[in-house]
């Protein structure tokens, strides 16, 4: 598996779903892939050195890859806030005085002091989307991409070597939103609009396009039926494991677990006890829409080439919560 993350932390649910698939022993993670989203690239980068350098595994190489969309921008963003009103989330565009994000903001090169400790290891000397093109066609047919972010820098190949994703085994999003069941406020009047897609709408469109053997979408819908704990937190807690100790540490938030249950259902399939195939494209179109889920059945999807993307809609809690503690206690994989 290749990881695209935006790896913001230290802590919290990014790192956390980077640990599942690094702490588990079915899978062999080739490289850990930064984008932009809910921070800065060159921020999320050092983050995710220090996570590796604490959770005993600096065997895996972080690479650095987008900082920017390809075509939406925060000025942009900006303009849209006075016109159609705010989003909750805006990661790293957001300001957290206006937001309360709890994240201040700051410039784009910038990488501030890290409260876990500045990393000793360096980053790789390669760009992500050429680091993904070289070893997927050095693993043909059976590399997973992993993408929890915005979609800059799979897109990105994608341009390299139109081929990459039929190259590929497959690909998981987190991503997208089509009519969750809640009351959170970021998705209760707006649910067909999701970070990951809105932050680059242009490099979701050509992911989604793109021929890719499967593609599983973890979606706001199923996302928000899942819930860290504090209870789960203890149990983690009591493990002396260099990765539960870091969660202790520095995981401060009880929030859903979006990015962890697209990692743990990759693993193990029996955690989505129901999913739904549809056709799954991102609005385009600038104003109040733009970035936007749509999304069509066989009978309904139209005449241009759009892919068939397998959506889960429910989980097993119980089994995913069970796998994520058990994870998260576990020493080192060599």
């Amino acid at each position: 598996m290749i990881v695209d993350q935006d790896g913001s932390g230290p802590g919290g649910s990014n790192q956390m779903a980077m640990m599942v698939l690094l702490q588990s022993p079915a899978v062999r993670v080739l490289g850990l892939t930064m984008v932009s989203g809910n921070a800065w690239e060159p921020e999320e980068t050092a983050h995710t050195l220090r996570m590796l350098e604490l959770i005993h595994r600096t065997d895996v190489p972080v690479v650095p890859g987008a900082v920017f969309p390809l075509v939406h921008d925060e000025a942009e963003a900006r303009e849209d806030r006075k016109q159609y009103g705010k989003s909750v989330w805006y990661g790293a565009w957001g300001d957290s005085a206006e937001h309360n994000s709890g994240q201040p903001y700051h410039a784009p090169m910038v990488v501030p002091p890290l409260a876990e400790g500045m990393p000793t290891t360096k980053p790789a000397d390669e760009d992500a989307a050429h680091f993904m093109v070289r070893q997927v066609h050095a693993h043909p047919h059976e590399v997973t991409i992993y993408a929890a972010g915005p979609l800059t820098n799979i897109a990105l190949a994608l341009k390299l070597d139109p081929q990459f994703a039929e190259w590929t085994r497959g690909i998981v999003i987190m991503g997208g939103s089509l009519e969750p069941r809640t009351d959170d406020p970021e998705f209760a009047t707006d649910p067909r609009h999701e970070f990951n897609f809105w932050f680059d709408p242009e490099a979701a469109h050509i992911v989604l396009r793109a021929h890719w053997p499967r593609i599983d979408l973890t979606t706001v819908d199923i996302s928000v039926k899942t819930l860290f704990t504090k209870e789960m937190m203890q149990q983690i807690a009591a493990a002396h494991t260099p990765a539960a100790q870091y969660v202790a540490k520095w995981t401060t938030e009880y929030h859903y677990l979006w990015d962890e249950l697209e990692a743990a259902a990759w693993i193990d399939p029996k955690i989505i006890t129901k999913e739904r195939e549809l056709y799954i494209d991102v609005d385009l179109t600038r104003g109040p829409n733009y970035g936007n889920t749509l999304s069509w059945s066989a009978k309904t999807k139209p005449e241009r080439d759009v892919q068939l993307v397998h959506v889960q809609e429910e989980l097993d809690s119980a089994r995913f919560d069970r796998m994520f503690v058990e994870l998260m206690k576990a020493p080192p994989q060599k």
